[in-house]
């Protein structure tokens, strides 16, 4: 086993790993589960954690870690609220519920809708809050997220508007391989490395939604890859794409399987040939249609 390897988390001076802990498979806050995920952390070096106010009690059990660990962690949460005294009231929330005095990054989440990013960018919207808490010191950076496949082309929309510190949305080997996903989600990669912009990605082992009627087997709202080497070429392949950060599942196996493959990856992406294999016999269904977009609020 190998620790992971950091890079500049885009403008923000962190050195992040690669791979950043998305912290909704802490929503249960059993005393159980975050023991044993803290363990992987700083067995791994991960170094980063992602969390959001709507992920259940799970920024009050990454609060848990605080008291001896704030130095070990860089710490992101997410707010959903649209307007101003909404998002301000939330995130100072998120504050109390982690233990800490200052947020390293608050990123206003899944800004899809030409509406919700009208709402966002006004007068009266979450934007002047976040602004607002960095310039009193309680924030350092500021990002956005989202999910769907049309997120690339609101992620633009967005930077156009305000110099985001970063941006997060999905990336896989089966999403990249799409013509109507691929191009805008370079395109937002290209403007991020210009502007110095983090680019997180979520999604990497992600392989169809539940069939309706299917009991779920694990604790994220798709099925992920459950074969162990695609589940390791899918990580491989997200960890190749430079400058990018791979996010974990909220599911605490899987959480488990992708750090033990990051820790394993060396560079190199993996082979075409293998990785087209994988596509013909797990893609058969999707992820994402148009118009049939993930849940707002799901996490990573």
């Amino acid at each position: 086993m190998s620790r992971l390897e950091t890079q500049s988390f885009g403008r923000t001076g962190h050195a992040s790993s690669r791979v950043v802990f998305g912290a909704a498979a802490l929503m249960a806050n059993d005393p159980k589960v975050n023991d044993r995920v803290l363990a992987a952390l700083l067995e791994y070096g991960v170094n980063h954690v992602d969390v959001a106010a709507m992920y259940g009690n799970a920024e009050e059990a990454v609060g848990t870690w605080m008291p001896e660990h704030r130095d070990n962690f860089f710490i992101a949460t997410k707010t959903h609220r649209r307007d101003y005294e909404g998002a301000r009231d939330q995130i100072r929330r998120s504050l109390d519920r982690l233990h800490i005095d200052q947020l390293d990054l608050i990123q206003l989440h899944n800004l899809r809708s030409q509406e919700d990013r009208e709402r966002v960018f006004s007068d009266d919207g979450a934007l002047r809050a976040a602004v607002e808490l960095r310039d009193e010191g309680l924030v350092r950076f500021i990002g956005i997220t989202g999910h769907g496949l049309r997120i690339p082309e609101a992620h633009l929309d967005s930077l156009e508007r305000f110099p985001f510190d970063s941006v997060l949305l999905p990336c896989s080997s089966l999403l990249l391989a799409r013509d109507d996903y691929a191009p805008d989600f370079h395109r937002v990669v290209e403007t991020c490395r210009e502007r110095g912009v983090a680019i997180q990605t979520i999604k990497a082992v992600a392989q169809r939604r539940w069939r309706q009627g299917e009991t779920p087997t694990r604790h994220s709202w798709y099925a992920p890859m459950e074969e162990l080497d695609v589940l390791e070429r899918a990580v491989h392949f997200v960890l190749a794409q430079p400058d990018v950060f791979l996010n974990t599942s909220s599911d605490l196996t899987t959480l488990e399987r992708t750090l033990a493959a990051a820790s394993r990856f060396d560079g190199t992406e993996p082979n075409r040939e293998v990785l087209a294999s994988d596509l013909a016999r797990i893609a058969a269904t999707s992820l994402f249609e148009v118009g049939l977009e993930d849940p707002g609020q799901a996490p990573a």
